[in-house]
């Protein structure tokens, strides 16, 4: 029996998926789980497992080129089966599709077996209608690409290509020298985080609520109980593993803190899939940890370690960076007192995480010094308002002064 490989969606406003490499050739053996290509989607670099055993065959797309979502582009199969006819039949047009140049300026190519309708007549997904107009693209010139003939996001990047250069120029060329010794070197993360950014910045109506927060009962469990994890289990624990336990749990009493935003209402989440903002090379990618509410600071340690060291690697999987209730992103590391995070769409709120640092404060009347830390949740004002925004950080401050309580 033949499985397909496809293009993975990875989150609802995907469109397409940019494959970066085959980790397999055509004709390799392959076991179910195994590593089998890598691909580049709106959030990060992502290793897509194989779905079963077998041998890779009807690979029907090249490194490089962007897929829609849902489209197949490789199978596996058994010992002296044949892919289906029609895939073994468009593969070689394929492969040379995707490095082929535009035929002229404003017109995309056509995948092969797609169908091709004047984008007049055509649906145009809103991420292409957005980048046409930022990159100056005629949509009513371009011939879609996309699942019955759709115009893509792919089509609009194509289309703004000059008509004379070729894709391998194209790739060589990825830094200009301006005046004065400059260099422009655009990358292809720094597009995608701009792109998301602008996106959820300027239809997002975004509000902020800071506050702070005594961080010595933090500190202090840290040491005692992190110590004994860290010494039976050889786990490090972090601040933010702490901060990403107790918030998991203060959320199930905020719901529309934990909650999605789309065309059809609010959607609030039973569970908390934890997104974990995590630095990498030329960008930030936000790892997740399901059903963080469940699990316990050991197991958070754990996972978010994992996921670290994967994303810094360039080996996230699918599920890695999937289906984010809630982000954390902590710059405590860098010395940043306080910041306004930007909300990753469709979810509801972020918090941003200051650093931990010695403060003068009044206690009881009298100047005392403190460890002190500044919270700051920006929220989708269409999910949340601000009196919710306000009890989510007093609770939370309440819970992070004594994490004990509810992590016991």
């Amino acid at each position: 029996m033949a499985f397909s490989v496809v293009m993975p969606a990875l989150e609802m406003a995907q469109e397409t998926g940019k494959l970066l490499a085959w980790r397999k050739k055509e004709g390799d053996r392959v076991a179910k789980g195994e590593p089998l290509l890598d691909i580049e989607t709106d959030k990060a670099v992502v290793e897509v497992e194989a779905p079963a055993d077998g041998f890779l065959a009807g690979i029907s797309a090249a490194e490089g080129a962007d897929i829609p979502v849902g489209q197949t582009i490789a199978w596996i199969v058994e010992a002296g089966e044949n892919p289906p006819a029609e895939t073994s039949a468009v593969a070689p047009a394929a492969r040379v599709a995707a490095r082929s140049k535009p035929e002229a300026a404003h017109v995309s190519p056509a995948r092969p077996g797609a169908s091709v309708i004047p984008a007049a007549s055509a649906k145009v997904s809103p991420k292409a209608r957005r980048l046409a107009k930022q990159l100056g693209v005629d949509i009513a010139l371009l011939r879609g690409t996309g699942p019955g003939g759709e115009v893509v996001a792919a089509d609009v990047e194509a289309a703004s290509k000059p008509g004379d250069l070729s894709a391998d120029a194209a790739s060589h060329d990825w830094a200009k020298q301006g005046q004065a010794g400059e260099t422009e070197v655009p990358t292809s993360v720094g597009r995608i985080m701009a792109e998301r950014t602008t996106q959820s910045w300027t239809t997002v109506p975004h509000f902020f609520v800071s506050r702070d927060v005594d961080a010595t009962g933090l500190n202090e469990y840290r040491q005692r109980a992190g110590g004994e994890i860290e010494r039976g289990r050889g786990i490090r624990i972090t601040h933010t593993d702490l901060l990403a336990a107790v918030v998991a749990r203060v959320l199930l009493k905020h719901p529309r803190l934990n909650a999605s935003w789309s065309e059809g209402g609010i959607r609030l989440h039973g569970h908390v899939n934890l997104g974990i903002a995590i630095a990498v090379k030329d960008g930030v990618v936000a790892a997740v940890i399901h059903d963080a509410q469940a699990a316990s600071l050991a197991e958070i340690a754990s996972r978010r370690s994992e996921l670290t060291e994967r994303a810094r690697a360039g080996k996230l999987r699918p599920a890695d960076i999937s289906e984010a209730t809630f982000t954390i992103s902590n710059l405590g590391m860098y010395q940043v007192d306080q910041f306004s995070a930007i909300i990753t769409p469709p979810q509801a709120a972020i918090l941003a995480v200051g650093a931990i640092a010695d403060r003068v404060i009044a206690m009881d009347g009298n100047p005392v010094v403190r460890p002190m830390m500044t919270l700051t949740i920006s929220c989708d004002h269409r999910v949340a308002d601000g009196a919710r925004a306000a009890m989510f950080l007093g609770e939370l401050a309440q819970a992070l002064q004594r994490p004990e309580q509810i992590l016991s």
